[in-house]
């Protein structure tokens, strides 16, 4: 089986400046995930989509494959979904190749490592049903959720309830309460078929894989206690 790994890294970060390549435990950020991903036992290639040539450089250091990415697709607006589907898509006009599993794996998550991706490979193949998994973390068990929509131009805001209030479950009928999760961006796996039907990295019959090392850089205060992390493992 081919499974491919996708690794999105462009040079425009603007949170954190530069943020893919800035040292991290005494190695550039990227290569954190480059080195979980080709530990692991279950990925065949991995690549790195990137317009920057310094981001490109460091990752060929680390032995990743670059896959050269259009500028249009390194805009601050750019979704991730198109940058994977151009990754596929050069392959398959260069090579003719086309994987069976596609994962995603994001830079920003440096404490996912092999351990943690070969895990979530083994709940998915666990059972063939499931089109695609992703790592997500437990935020409690609810049988009363709603949330608030963004705000619409004339500046209301809508409510929408997640479960059947006009059949509300009493507090004691456990049994038709749920757990609610939130996605913490560090694996995504998916059936490729399935990708480029739904032209997303989550499918129509997902799974959850519970990520016990969930960190997502966003911020320099993320940096700093993924630095702290680090420096506490030496």
């Amino acid at each position: 089986m081919e499974i491919l790994s996708i690794i999105p890294a462009r040079g425009g970060s603007k949170g954190i400046k530069r943020k893919n390549i800035r040292l991290l435990g005494g190695i550039p950020l990227v290569a954190h995930t480059i080195n979980a991903s080709l530990k692991s036992k279950y990925i065949s290639r991995t690549c790195v989509s990137t317009e920057d040539q310094e981001i490109k450089d460091i990752c060929l250091k680390y032995k990743a494959e670059v896959i050269d990415r259009p500028f249009y697709l390194a805009k601050d607006e750019t979704k991730t979904s198109p940058v994977m589907l151009d990754v596929l898509k050069q392959l398959k006009e260069k090579e003719n190749y086309t994987p069976d599993v596609v994962v995603l794996l994001q830079a920003t998550c440096p404490l996912r490592n092999e351990k943690h991706i070969d895990e979530a490979f083994d709940l998915f193949f666990e059972d063939e049903s499931y089109d695609s998994i992703f790592a997500a973390v437990e935020v409690g068990t609810t049988h009363a959720l709603w949330r608030m929509c963004p705000k619409t131009i004339d500046k209301s805001q809508k409510l929408e309830c997640l479960y059947d209030y006009r059949n509300r479950p009493r507090r004691q009928d456990t049994h038709l309460h749920y757990k609610t999760f939130v996605e913490t961006g560090s694996i995504y796996i998916v059936k490729t078929e399935v990708m480029l039907k739904v032209k997303d990295f989550i499918g129509e019959n997902p799974r959850i894989y519970k990520d016990p090392a969930f960190l997502d850089i966003d911020t320099e205060d993320e940096f700093e206690a993924a630095q702290k992390y680090f420096v506490s493992k030496e």
